[in-house]
């Protein structure tokens, strides 16, 4: 018998296995362990196990890369591939082609990591979430022109808010094609100046509605300058396009209603502004008129011609003292010179002479004795009334 090496041996057995038909493009289901993807190759590393054994698993960068979902461990999935030898380990595995989610289905776990994916790096943050413009301009709306969405769109804008311009954006919203559709309408309808955006479609299938489900129209309705509003019409589960914008409506009308105030009620809120104005200037006019009144009354008490009637008023209070206590000075004085004529006179010789006495005076001087006189002088002889010149002839 012929001795043969290591590698001789794994690569018969190898050969062996590729050329059993059974073991070629095989599906294997089981449950993902030990998941390890290299950072530099790409490679993905994991075993294929079930409730007894468990298979080694490989499944090569090219491969990895068209996976839509992430896989983890515990994981139940169906792997297609073939069976092989590892010449180096002489150990046999399985290269995987393809896995394929069990039981939720390969499109439902790739929306759910998607989802996870986004949520992480904050595309559905409420932080980044924007309140929608009270009175908007221009509204955009980038769906089907074709379809009934964009007819109840219009439907309720021309009864709620006609006031505003209807910007509309058509663009794919199903099969193949549609998320770079919805993603240009979006840039279209940002650089037009809208204020706000609807994007969405009427109902449909969870097939048709996959374009709102889409990496790319998240990232555009995020990155958006001005606030968008997800209208797909359906009401049980919510897409990544409703997470991703500010706000989600459940159909394309409520959406309209959501961009839109009701114009009676900005009328109604028009009406009680005005009243609210018009009571607010009468009481301003009031309260103004009120201190102009009192400014004028001010004013006019420290006016010059105010100022100087009040001066002359007390001016004509003094003068009246003065005048009263001038002839009660004058009475008193008058008075007091009454007394002291009436002591003067009862103290004069005038009043002496009228009881019958008379002066003698001798030139002017009044001749008190005999002693000034002699016989021979002449002297004036003065009564009460008139008088007399007389000589001296005799004295004693």
């Amino acid at each position: 018998m012929p001795v043969i090496t290591v590698t001789q041996v794994n690569r018969y057995i190898g050969s062996k296995l590729k050329g059993d038909r059974l073991l070629q493009g095989i599906m294997v289901k089981g449950e993902i362990s030990n998941f390890v993807r290299h950072f530099r190759s790409g490679h993905c590393y994991f075993s294929l196990k079930d409730s007894e054994s468990s298979i080694k698993t490989v499944m090569f960068a090219g491969a990895a890369s068209r996976l839509r979902f992430q896989p983890e461990d515990g994981m139940s999935v169906i792997v297609s591939g073939s069976i092989s030898v590892f010449e180096r380990d002489g150990a046999y595995q399985l290269y995987a082609n393809d896995i394929i989610p069990e039981g939720a289905g390969k499109a439902s776990v790739e929306l759910e990591q998607l989802k996870k994916k986004l949520e992480k790096e904050g595309i559905f943050a409420a932080a980044h979430k924007r309140p929608l413009p009270g009175m908007p301009r221009k509204i955009g709306a980038v769906t089907s022109l074709s379809g009934a969405a964009i007819r109840d769109i219009i439907n309720v804008l021309t009864r709620r808010y006609p006031l505003c311009e209807l910007y509309a954006v058509n663009a794919l919203v199903q099969g193949e094609g549609a998320p770079e559709s919805i993603c240009r309408g979006i840039l279209r309808a940002e650089n037009a100046g809208c204020d706000v955006l609807i994007v969405g479609r009427g109902g449909g299938s969870a097939e048709d509605l996959g374009a709102f489900n889409s990496e790319q129209v998240a990232r555009a309705i995020y990155g958006c300058k001005v606030p968008v509003i997800s209208a797909v019409g359906h009401e049980v589960d919510f897409t990544i396009a409703d997470l991703a914008a500010d706000m989600r409506a459940p159909t394309p009308s409520a959406a309209a209603e959501l961009a839109a105030p009701d114009i009676s009620s900005i009328r109604e809120s028009v009406d009680t502004l005005v009243r609210r104005a018009e009571r607010a200037a009468k009481a301003a006019y009031v309260r103004s008129s009120d201190r102009f009144t009192a400014m004028n009354a001010r004013l006019a008490a420290q006016s010059p011609e105010n100022r100087l009637n009040v001066i002359g008023g007390k001016l004509d209070g003094i003068d009246s003292r003065l005048e009263t206590a001038f002839i009660r000075l004058l009475d008193r004085r008058s008075a007091e010179l009454g007394e002291k004529i009436a002591r003067l006179e009862a103290l004069s010789p005038l009043k002496v002479l009228a009881r019958g006495y008379s002066l003698v005076y001798s030139g002017d001087e009044l001749v008190r004795s005999s002693d000034m006189l002699s016989e021979g002088d002449s002297v004036t002889l003065r009564f009460d009334s008139g008088g007399a010149e007389a000589k001296i002839t005799k004295k004693w």
